[in-house]
């Protein structure tokens, strides 16, 4: 009998599965079972399939649309701990070997934050392949074309938005549009690469990020401002405008044009910065408090959210009290020291300025029982996700918005991007930029980084921002010298900095991936 196997879709298969593949002893022909790929076999009997009716693709697709709200982990936490504590914005929180790498610049491919993100993502994109692979081959009639095309465009947007997340962390990432066929002892030497793939230099990657959302938007659902938790044409729109804005495929007219389109979608900022973080308390006229709770968030859906995941009372995150207080519950784990604590750096930026309403929204003091950054009686504390029931945005239209001044900047246009950075000055109840900030390009970025320090503090962008723009190792090598609260610095950063390291146990699995030159 042919040996046969169906494996989960698996990005590094362990080499001592390899070894035991012409084993009899792994005779195993599970074509009438189901599996992570496979939900059994044709009316035939005679070839297996991944959706068996319509009923089990409208479930993968609710799977797809989940996957931020599930993933709270690799999608958020972990995305924080790099973008803010690996930056300026904040210290690591709660010092250990996870977090304080990030802290102190000494990450290693040992880290099992960089495990579990790498495996959460390549699982996530093998989610969505199944989708884009299969969805075409369901036999059931009354899965209509229709359908076929938007479930498959929705998933091109969501792999997008995966590879972008991985390609900016990790640089040259295995490539996957495919899903690994069946292992047998006949087809192991053509399956196997699909099961240990190489990597993919970054461009090619950017490159396929840019096909899959353009692909994407020609039958992804339009913007619903009544649910923002869809994969829309509104949401390859901004990813395409943050594509564009990296230096792989820099193309600042086409920044513009996406920024544009969104506010044509319906997009804008919202009037109140804090009708995006805040809260529903029992009593709305006192402040938080174990006794006066949050019953909700305070709303969901806002015209400046572009792509979010919900919670709601009765499903609500478990994230937030990684962070400090969740203000459904004062108290709920609120023993141990938290992350992403904000940093003095940060603090200080935001009160150069007296009366930054987002001050406020971002950054709060509780009492507690460490001292670990702070005196134990006035200690900061990440604020952005504030209870078990907000949403957590993942894009906002102020990103895109400032990202359209980033553009101008690069095309001259100096008086442009200073009127875009005014808006949201503006919104912050701060005044318009000096005309001094208008004069040069240097001085009109340096304004404009600072902004959007603010605007987007603790949302996963500053890293990123530091990188795009080549300022990591002018601001973080003096950073530990004008921040007293943060510990001293392992390395310094340089251009090797700009990645992070492919997780040892990854390329141990999986001998055609090559660790990042300076780890």
């Amino acid at each position: 009998m042919k040996t046969k196997y169906i494996l989960p879709i698996l990005i590094a298969l362990p080499i001592w599965i390899v070894t035991l593949l012409p084993s009899c002893s792994l005779d195993y022909d599970p074509l009438d079972t189901y599996s992570d790929v496979t939900e059994g076999v044709d009316d035939e009997g005679t070839a297996t399939v991944a959706f068996k009716d319509k009923a089990a693709v409208t479930s993968h697709r609710q799977t797809l649309l989940e996957l931020f709200k599930n993933g709270q982990e690799h999608w958020y936490l972990d995305m924080l701990l790099l973008a803010e504590s690996h930056a300026d914005n904040a210290y690591a929180g709660s010092p250990n070997s996870e977090t304080t790498p990030f802290e102190v610049n000494s990450i290693e491919g040992s880290n099992t934050n960089m495990r579990r993100d790498w495996n959460g993502h390549m699982g996530n994109i093998a989610q969505a392949n199944k989708m884009i692979v299969f969805v075409d081959s369901v036999s059931d009639p009354t899965l209509t074309e229709a359908e076929r095309r938007q479930f498959k465009a929705e998933a091109k947007i969501l792999r997008a938005m995966i590879y972008f997340d991985m390609v900016r962390i990790w640089g040259n990432v295995p490539l996957v549009t495919s899903v690994a066929g069946d292992i047998t002892s006949e087809t192991v030497e053509e399956v196997y690469p699909a099961y240990f793939p190489p990597q993919t230099d970054a461009l090619t990657i950017y490159q396929q990020i840019e096909e899959d959302l353009l692909e994407g938007l020609q039958y992804a659902p339009d913007n619903d401002p009544r649910n923002k938790t869809q994969l829309s044409k509104s949401v390859a729109h901004a990813l395409l405008a943050k594509v564009y804005a990296e230096k792989p495929l820099r193309d600042y007219d086409k920044v513009i044009q996406y920024a544009d389109q969104l506010a044509a979608d319906g997009f804008g900022l919202v009037d109140e910065f804090g009708d995006l973080f805040g809260v529903t308390l029992s009593d709305p006229s006192a402040p938080p408090s174990q006794t006066n709770k949050a019953i909700d968030a305070k709303a969901r859906n806002l015209k400046e959210s572009i792509y979010e995941a919900q919670f709601f009372p009765g499903n609500a995150s478990w994230v937030t009290w990684m962070f400090g207080r969740p203000l459904e519950d004062w108290t709920f784990y609120f023993t141990w020291a938290k992350w992403i604590t904000p940093s003095r750096d940060l603090i200080r930026t935001f009160t150069s300025e007296p009366g930054d309403k987002r001050y406020e929204e971002s950054v709060v003091f509780y009492e507690c029982d460490w001292s670990i950054y702070y005196p134990a009686n006035h200690y900061a504390f990440m604020y952005k996700t504030r209870s078990a029931y907000n949403s957590i945005i993942k894009l906002r239209y102020a990103d895109i918005l400032l990202l359209k001044a980033e553009a101008l900047i690069g095309k001259g246009d100096l008086n442009g991007a200073a009127q875009i950075i005014n808006q949201t000055r503006r919104r912050a109840g701060l005044h318009d930029l000096p005309a001094s900030a208008k004069t040069s390009k240097e001085s009109i970025t340096n304004a404009y980084l600072k902004e959007r320090r603010l605007e987007l503090a603790f949302e996963g962008q500053r890293w990123f921002d530091l990188v795009r723009l080549d300022k990591v190792e002018e601001v973080m090598n003096t950073v530990f010298d004008k921040d007293e609260g943060r510990p001293p610095m392992a390395m310094p950063y340089t251009s090797l900095s700009y990645v992070l390291p492919i997780p040892q146990d990854v390329i141990d699995q999986n001998p055609n991936l090559v660790q990042n030159p300076g780890y």
